[in-house]
């Protein structure tokens, strides 16, 4: 007798196999423990279907709670698994009008930084494990009321949650992707600018007290007087993006042949676009006796100990 059957149809009927093999793995787990299932995978032209078959005549629907829990959840992971890069992309194409591939491919790497983001707090699941779950209650409910799961059809018509969730996050991911965009090309200008210009002195030291606050000194180790030197500031360049400080302008207008950003944090943003503007000119200091006093609080003032 069958019990329920899935349905893939069209594009997604090759990735039946998948399906039919994780929920046949698990039969026997589910027949020892007292229900009598087997499961069967049926190709045509047009769709395949995964046929669960009960082995017992009479073994009733309303007894059969803990396979359709367990066909819900397998469900559920084979749509994140199998299906939802590509309905991001489907959205990316259809909706957006993207062609290009690169640019598509950039966008989905925006999607899954969203969808799968660093470890959370201990007390609290992941951002997959939250849509496997939601996903997997929704299939649930479908399957003890109806023997027959369409899942293209379910995911239209079921879970239009899950799909407005699945088109902000592209929204989002396609403004992250013009940003960076616009911020590379902002950053290739300034290392135009840097380029053109001629060398002004031979050497700044960046003392990088933390966030986006720096002092710049001269290779005397003085304060760099700014007004000598030709003004250049960012919003020349009509760019509407928030840049890290004035201090990439102080250091166009003066020039330096070479940059020794002194830092204990290398690793933040604005550490970074120094680096990528400015390039082979720069070198990192962790701790020196230039650095070492000021950079663990004891005299701002006092450059050497």
């Amino acid at each position: 007798m069958e019990l329920f059957a899935v349905t893939l149809d069209h594009e997604w009927a090759p990735f039946a196999d998948k399906l039919y093999v994780r929920l046949a793995l698990a039969a026997g787990d589910l027949h020892k423990a007292g229900h009598p299932v087997r499961f069967e995978c049926d190709l045509f032209d047009s769709h395949a279907t995964v046929t669960c078959i009960t082995q017992s005549p009479e073994y009733k629907r309303n007894e059969a709670g803990a396979v359709f829990r367990f066909a819900a959840d397998t469900v559920a992971a084979f749509i994140l698994d199998e299906m939802e890069q590509a309905l991001l992309r489907d959205i990316i194409t259809v909706h957006y009008r993207y062609e290009d591939e690169e640019e598509i491919s950039a966008i989905e790497r925006y999607c899954r930084e969203v969808l799968n983001p660093p470890e959370p707090p201990a007390d609290m699941p992941k951002s997959r494990q939250r849509r496997e779950r939601r996903m997997a209650e929704a299939l649930l409910a479908y399957l003890q009321t109806s023997s027959k799961l369409n899942v293209q059809g379910f995911i239209r018509f079921r879970l239009p949650d899950y799909l407005n969730d699945l088109r902000e996050v592209v929204e989002y991911a396609i403004d992250e992707y013009i940003m960076d965009q616009q911020y590379q090309e902002f950053i290739s200008l300034l290392q135009y600018f840097v380029f053109i210009q001629e060398t002004k002195i031979p050497v700044a030291h960046l003392i990088h007290c933390g966030g986006n606050e720096f002092m710049i000194y001269n290779e005397q180790m003085k304060p760099i007087d700014t007004e000598q030197f030709d003004g250049f500031t960012v919003e020349l360049l009509d760019k509407e993006i928030n840049f890290e400080d004035m201090v990439v302008s102080t250091l166009i207008s003066v020039a330096p042949q070479q940059i020794i950003i002194h830092t204990r944090e290398p690793e933040e943003q604005v550490v970074k676009t120094i680096k990528q503007i400015f390039e082979n000119r720069v070198q990192l200091c962790t701790y020196c006796k230039v650095c070492g006093s000021v950079l663990s609080g004891k005299n701002k003032d006092q450059l050497y100990p």
